[in-house]
Parts: structure tokens; sequence; C-alpha cells
């Protein structure tokens, strides 16, 4: 992860990384103003708690991804940092009802 690091700070050197989610990066945001910012798919990161969650067994096997997306959304997308906090991407699938 060592290059994606590298890559990110030559955008912003002072861009925040969510850890345990390296594998979810899909890049760099950036808005007019404001300094670039670390983008993950969000269903990447869903798919890396429920990973842990199994591993973990503490969730029934039923309950994964509600669980995960619990978790997820009151720990990470809710855990504000500062301007250089990451962003995460919900992709728009146009075959997906």
């Amino acid at each position: 992860m060592t290059q994606v690091k590298e890559w990110i700070s030559e955008y912003n050197e002072t861009a925040l990384l969510a850890d345990g989610f390296d594998k979810a990066v899909i890049g760099i945001c950036q808005r007019f103003g404001q300094s670039p910012l670390v983008a993950y798919d969000r269903e990447k990161c869903i798919e890396i708690l429920m990973h842990q969650f199994e591993e973990d067994n503490k969730i029934d096997q039923s309950q994964l991804y509600e669980e995960a997306v619990e978790y997820f959304e009151y720990n990470v997308i809710g855990a504000w940092v500062g301007e250089d906090t990451p962003v995460f991407i919900t992709r728009y699938e146009p075959n997906k009802s």
C-alpha cells in the first residue's frame, strides 16, 4: 500500500486514509477551492467489513451485510476528522435495479 500512499501524497500530503480499507481506494476526488481527498468505493468497504466480521465469527451469517452497513455508516462515514477526511463513493450502476 506504500505505493498508493505515495501516489496520494502527490495530490495532498495531509490527506487521511481510512484504516483497514486500503483495497477499497479508487482514487482522488477534487473540488474547486478544496484539497484533494482520498476516495473509497463504499461497497468494497462494506465487503471488507463483512469479511472481517465473518472471520471473527461475531455476527450471524444472515445478518452480515446489514451489520457491516450499520457499522460502516456509524463508525467509518461518521468519523469526521477534519477537512482531509476521505470520501466514500457509491458507484452508479445503471443496470442494477
